[in-house]
């Protein structure tokens, strides 16, 4: 009877080691299970419709790496002008409006000064003095050299042509700066209006009179840009000049706009620094004629380096958990690994990846929906 005891006493420890020892394997098949399924999702067909989850495969494109740099827009000076007057007087015209497109030459306003009237009459005056002046020297050129006149009195008739022929010029020119032409002035059309005219064509920026009021010489009476000859000013640091060049192409965006870009041409680099700081300015011509662009607006640029064709997925297709980028391939059904990778220029859309585990051939690729995935990943841990 004791020996019965004994015997069924130790199958009872027995079973209770083996109980024992079946719980530890337990926590360490469930840790081994734990870590194979923390880079694995699975969808159902309802989320996978709801995020609208696609598939896609690993493309070979032609890459552009790229520069990015800023600038703003900028107008050279010839193309920008304010425009006085030399005399003043009362705005008797305006004909223009601000905004408005102009042509050189183009009378802007008109003025009325009185002093233009005496002017005119001085050149008038002169003119009729000249035609004297002029036979009466052609007269004592002759008798001199029949030797009838003394030399002084052929002398005296020459200096007097010459000063009321330089006087002449002078009085023209002022005319011609009033907008007057001189050549086409007589009795019958002296004026006292002066005509303002634009040095350039362009848009009126700013119009600074109004109608009856006096008008100061030298004070800037109308602005004018033409924006047609924007160009770029791109600053560049000295760590990037190298890879600067003349007839590099440029897309470039409104800092405020970027999704509408405009293509440009580097034409120019300044051979020094800008004061106070280690970057050169680059200059680009725009290739295009836009009225959205204005002078001085800021911009983001980026300069065509060179082309790498490479692997490449849709930017989309790759998120980011912390400093680590991850694609997520397909490996069954509904279902997803998360798989490390190293990426590197982004061009049109798509971005140069390098796989840094193995990845069979033709694998899919989550390339719509991977931050999906991801979220559902990170679950209840918290993206780092």
């Amino acid at each position: 009877m004791k020996n019965n005891i004994a015997i069924i006493l130790f199958l009872f420890l027995g079973l209770i080691s083996c109980k024992n020892d079946s719980s530890k394997e337990n926590p360490i098949n469930d840790s081994k299970k734990t870590v194979e399924d923390k880079s694995v999702v699975t969808f159902t067909d309802a989320q996978i419709k709801a995020t609208d989850l696609q598939l896609g495969n690993f493309e070979n494109k032609n890459l552009t790496t790229t520069l990015k740099i800023n600038g703003k827009l900028s107008l050279p000076p010839q193309y920008q002008a304010q425009v006085s007057i030399l005399a003043g007087g009362v705005v008797k015209n305006i004909l223009v409006q601000e905004g408005e497109f102009v042509t050189a030459e183009e009378t802007l306003a008109t003025i009325v000064n009185t002093e233009v009237i005496q002017l005119q009459q001085d050149y008038l005056e002169n003119n009729a003095n000249l035609n004297y002046l002029e036979q009466e020297y052609q007269r004592q050129k002759e008798l001199r050299e029949d030797n009838i006149n003394a030399g002084k009195t052929y002398q005296q008739a020459q200096k007097e042509l010459q000063i009321a022929q330089a006087k002449k010029v002078t009085l023209g020119s002022k005319l011609a700066q009033l907008g007057i032409n001189a050549g086409k002035l007589t009795s019958k059309n002296i004026t006292s209006s002066i005509a303002i005219s634009a040095p350039i064509s362009g848009y009126i920026q700013h119009i600074n009179l109004s109608m009856g009021k006096y008008a100061d010489a030298n004070a800037v009476l109308f602005e004018i840009i033409d924006n047609r000859f924007l160009h770029l000013d791109l600053k560049v640091f000295e760590k990037d000049i190298h890879k600067i060049k003349i007839g590099q192409s440029i897309t470039f965006s409104d800092a405020n706009d970027v999704s509408h870009t405009h293509p440009a041409k580097i034409y120019a680099i300044n051979k020094a620094f800008e004061p106070n700081e280690q970057a050169v300015l680059v200059h680009a011509k725009i290739n295009e004629t836009t009225e959205t662009l204005l002078p001085g607006m800021y911009v983001e640029a980026r300069v065509k380096i060179d082309n790498n064709n490479t692997t490449a997925l849709p930017t989309e297709a790759i998120v980011s958990n912390g400093n680590d980028h991850f694609i997520f391939v397909a490996t069954g059904k509904n279902t997803f690994q998360q798989i490390k990778v190293t990426i590197g220029t982004s061009d049109l859309g798509f971005t140069e990846v390098k796989v840094i585990d193995l990845v069979p051939e033709n694998t899919k690729v989550v390339i719509k929906g991977a931050y999906y995935l991801l979220s559902e990943l990170t679950k209840g841990s918290g993206e780092e």
